[in-house]
């Protein structure tokens, strides 16, 4: 009988060890159906189950924070390098690599403990009926700031991490001194207070409410494809995105990610599943249902974003990572300049 008890126990945990082996976990703050159905497509490849909790950032980490060793998660995946960076500097990612994550991901837009699984630009909106491409010709993100835009431009408030990277990149290009200048000079020329989201920046354009806007280009794909109704449809084929900055050191990049948490009890299976995501499969899939930019060569962007242009000069001086390492001397920028 104790022999019987001996082997049915061996047994289970074995069975436990194995079943807890073949799985991952994800914390993702990406609100994406998409993403689930290429985890789905994971599964199908490798047997390893993809277990998904989706939230809202603030609300993933906290939960990390507060489990700490008991957290199941795996991996952590949102928007925003500044996001990845600022959750690094509280010490919740540990180092995970492969020779498969290096070669596909271009040194700027990783870390050793995240890795961008997708890119997306950060442009400026305008519409073709009030500005000809001659007048913004050699447009930067710093000639944003120009007394000729008074009154034109619409942006996010402060708080808004896709404009805080925006800055960030800034104070690591051109210091901290003239990113305050500049912040200033944006507050001046505001149409009006900041409010909305990205995409409500450029109805703003599109209802002559503002000359100029800023927002990821991910979004005016959306709205083109009829997914947010018929309005915001028939509003972003009035305007067009530029791309900033193309006689130096070309448009601000930014990205979607993932690292692999602290306490991961399955780390070799999150790695596989970062590798998975930067297959041409993966890559062409998120794309497709996105509208963001592959991370990798070989993989076309969605026609909906492509037609704007496919060779335009990424900025790939600037790592991403020195967005989570700027935030705080970002948002403080531009408090003090009263960016709202």
């Amino acid at each position: 009988m104790r022999k019987i008890v001996l082997l049915v126990t061996t047994l289970l945990i074995a069975f436990g060890q194995m079943s807890f082996a073949e799985e991952v976990n994800i914390f993702s703050a990406r609100h994406y159906d998409s993403d689930v159905q290429l985890y789905e497509k994971f599964t199908a490849k490798t047997g390893i189950k993809v277990n998904v909790v989706s939230g809202k950032d603030k609300a993933l980490q906290k939960r990390i924070i507060e489990e700490g060793k008991d957290c199941a998660a795996d991996l952590y995946i949102t928007a925003d390098a500044g996001r990845l960076g600022a959750f690094q500097s509280k010490g919740m990612f540990q180092k995970a690599s492969s020779p498969a994550l290096k070669k596909a991901i271009p040194s700027n837009f990783r870390s050793p403990y995240w890795f961008g699984i997708a890119k997306r630009a950060r442009v400026i909106y305008y519409a073709p009926s009030r500005l000809n491409d001659s007048d913004l010709q050699g447009m930067t993100y710093e000639d944003l700031a120009d007394p000729y835009w008074k009154g034109k431009v619409v942006i996010r408030k402060s708080n808004n991490v896709y404009n805080q990277s925006l800055v960030a990149s800034l104070i690591a290009n051109n210091g901290k001194k003239k990113t305050a200048d500049w912040a200033k000079g944006i507050v001046n020329n505001m149409a009006r207070k900041p409010k909305g989201n990205d995409r409500a920046q450029i109805l703003a354009v599109a209802a002559g409410e503002a000359e100029l806007a800023v927002a990821n280009t991910y979004y005016i794909a959306l709205m083109l494809s009829g997914k947010k109704g018929p309005e915001q449809q028939a509003a972003a084929k009035k305007v067009r995105p530029f791309f900033p900055n193309q006689d130096g050191r070309g448009t601000h990049m930014n990205i979607s990610g993932g690292g692999v948490l602290k306490h991961a009890p399955n780390k070799a299976n999150a790695i596989k599943l970062l590798e998975f995501l930067l297959t041409k499969e993966a890559q062409q899939h998120i794309v497709n249902n996105t509208y963001e930019y592959p991370m990798i060569e070989g993989v076309k962007p969605n026609q909906l974003i492509a037609q704007f242009g496919l060779n335009f000069k990424q900025d790939l001086k600037t790592k991403v990572s020195s967005y989570g390492k700027n935030q705080a001397d970002a948002l403080k920028i531009m408090t003090e300049a009263g960016w709202e």
